[in-house]
């Protein structure tokens, strides 16, 4: 059965560009939602709030704030290149270009955040 053109996605820069933009945004979501109800919990029980806090100090969770970190800097990025792709009279022609550019400043970013922030996950105050 033959493809029609230009309807599928091939596995191009594009394509990836939105699966990962989607895939950080529902898991920005979830965080958020997370975030809120654990928050609330001090209004009904202090003591739970802090029994939930407290989970939160183990290296599980370290390695879970550098995978949302890098989640919030990617969607954050991208999100910029979106906007130039869309109100930029260039940016299609370039969006190949932009999307390595954030994959480059990307990593860039997290380099310089992973190191010092593994440090103090690993610690032995942590």
């Amino acid at each position: 059965m033959p493809r029609p053109g230009g309807t599928l996605y091939r596995g191009y820069t594009g394509m990836w560009s939105w699966v990962l933009h989607r895939i950080t945004g529902v898991a920005i979501f979830f965080f958020l939602l997370v975030h809120i109800l654990d928050t609330a919990l001090v209004r009904v029980s202090p003591e739970a709030y802090n029994a939930v806090m407290s989970t939160y100090k183990n290296p599980l969770m370290g390695l879970g704030e550098a995978v949302l970190v890098g989640a919030i800097v990617f969607h954050a990025l991208n999100g910029l290149r979106i906007i130039l792709v869309d109100f930029w009279s260039k940016g299609v022609k370039y969006q190949r270009f932009m999307f390595w550019g954030v994959i480059g400043v990307w990593v860039v970013l997290m380099a310089a955040f992973l190191p010092r922030h593994l440090m103090n996950v690993f610690s032995e105050g942590h």
